[in-house]
């Protein structure tokens, strides 16, 4: 009989503790980093065309930079996740990105900060493929949507942050100090991150069962010592899969999964880097200072941080796939009526409650269904896929971004926007598949049963 560790029936009965705490914010504080580094670029580029570092179009091969790291970078995650660790992967990734981060304040010239920016673009896109994956390893399937929300919420202050330092930095250092603050907070959190245990499940999932028995027993102890004796095993599931291809991605059952986190993975980056990312500069266009535009926007980034409260209340209440079609049509209906609007302050109300649905998605989908949508042992790799198709997409949104601009005004932006969120809700509805409040191993496809197994059966 082949030994079991059960790594994924003992998680799950674990009650919450400072040890949840405490691992979401050491993988938070890394995220959130990432997304800082992100929307810096938000102010940055508007800063650099005023002062004549670089003109627009320059400016669109800087944003396109990140996203051709960001997708090796994501690719490159899912698959290091998978091969070597969570672990590994997030730690190298944060290296990457923070140091890229503190050579940029001193680039020369743009072409120089476009190379350092692809640079960054690599450890930018692993990091936010292994964080969303690793989280719902160690949470319990009851109110992992509440976790991967804080995790969203966390991730999501990073555009609030990056706006509201950039709003003093920018005017007064200014735009190379932004690049100097990501740049250290991500080398101080890589050595905070030394203190995390590596994902028991996924050790489980490879056959390392002496290091997953090890690990797991570890945080026993902790969490035991923290709220007291552990409530009992209730379901038994053997994770030891062994060795699985690339190609179980698009095995029969597996490849419309995989069609869907793409296609979420698109919406989300076309929402955020098609129009999000590129409000500064819209509104430096039509005339607006810099210290103006940013302010406006500031205003309206506000909406980033709700958007990941939105989901922290009803990832676990009316679950992932309809919470992401409902803020999917939330978003064109706003959308629409922001294109209209003249007066300022209804500009910015709409533009707080688009933005709020706009990440809405991002919290529901990015963080919380694509990871859930694969099993164990092809969760960063199938994450990371997904992640390579979205950025792969951001990489021409810049452009046609501007072009859409240029010559048809923000409208042209919406209908983009609008065209690619309707698309993603009726593949979710072709899909079927909710993952709100089940075990990740009830989520893996061709599991029919989502009721805990009786102790001692093996579910697999």
């Amino acid at each position: 009989m082949s030994r079991t560790v059960n790594a994924a029936g003992r998680l799950d009965r674990l009650p919450i503790s400072r040890f949840h705490w405490k691992i979401l914010g050491l993988i938070a504080g890394g995220a959130f980093l990432d997304a800082f580094d992100i929307y810096l670029a938000n102010g940055a580029v508007a800063a650099m065309v005023k002062e004549g570092f670089t003109d627009l179009r320059h400016g669109a091969m800087f944003v396109s930079s990140t996203f051709v790291g960001m997708m090796i970078g994501a690719f490159a995650a899912g698959y290091v996740g998978d091969k070597l660790g969570r672990r590994y992967s997030y730690q190298l990734n944060l290296a990457i990105f923070g140091l890229a981060s503190i050579a940029a304040c001193f680039a020369p010239t743009i072409e120089w900060l476009i190379a350092l920016r692809f640079i960054m673009g690599v450890g930018l896109g692993a990091e936010l493929v292994v964080a969303a994956g690793t989280l719902a390893e160690f949470v319990p399937p009851a109110t992992r949507g509440r976790w991967v929300s804080l995790l969203a919420i966390i991730i999501n202050s990073g555009l609030f942050v990056a706006l509201a330092a950039g709003y003093w930095i920018i005017p007064h250092l200014g735009w190379r100090y932004m690049f100097a603050v990501a740049g250290v907070g991500a080398i101080v959190v890589w050595f905070l991150r030394h203190r995390m245990p590596e994902s028991p499940r996924w050790l489980e999932s490879i056959g390392k069962l002496d290091e997953a028995e090890a690990t797991l027993a570890a945080i026993e102890r902790e969490v035991e010592d923290q709220v007291g004796k552990l409530p009992p095993v209730q379901r038994t599931v053997d994770l030891n899969v062994g060795k699985t291809s690339f190609q179980a991605l698009f095995a029969p059952g597996m490849r419309g999964r995989t069609c869907v986190a793409a296609l979420t993975s698109v919406a989300v980056n076309i929402g955020l880097y098609g129009f999000i990312a590129w409000l500064p500069t819209f509104f430096v266009a039509e005339g607006l200072s810099i210290v103006k535009s940013l302010g406006f926007v500031l205003l309206m980034s506000i909406g980033s941080p709700v958007g990941g409260l939105v989901g922290y209340f009803i990832a676990d209440r009316i679950g992932r796939a309809k919470g992401i079609v409902l803020a999917a049509v939330v978003s064109i209906v706003l959308g629409w009526i922001y294109v209209s609007l003249r007066d300022t302050t209804a500009i910015i109300f709409v533009g707080f409650c688009l933005v709020t649905a706009i990440y809405t998605i991002t919290t529901l989908g990015l963080f919380g269904y694509i990871p859930e949508l694969f099993p164990t042992e092809v969760r960063l790799r199938g994450t990371g896929v997904a992640g390579t198709v979205g950025r792969a997409a951001s990489i021409a949104t810049p452009y046609l971004a501007l072009v859409l601009y240029e010559r048809f005004g923000v409208s042209g932006v919406i209908a983009m926007v609008s065209v690619v969120f309707a698309a993603l809700c009726v593949a979710i509805a072709v899909l079927r598949v909710e993952t709100s409040r089940h075990a990740l191993e009830d989520i893996a496809p061709g599991s029919t049963d989502i009721t805990p197994a009786p102790v001692g059966s093996a579910v697999r």
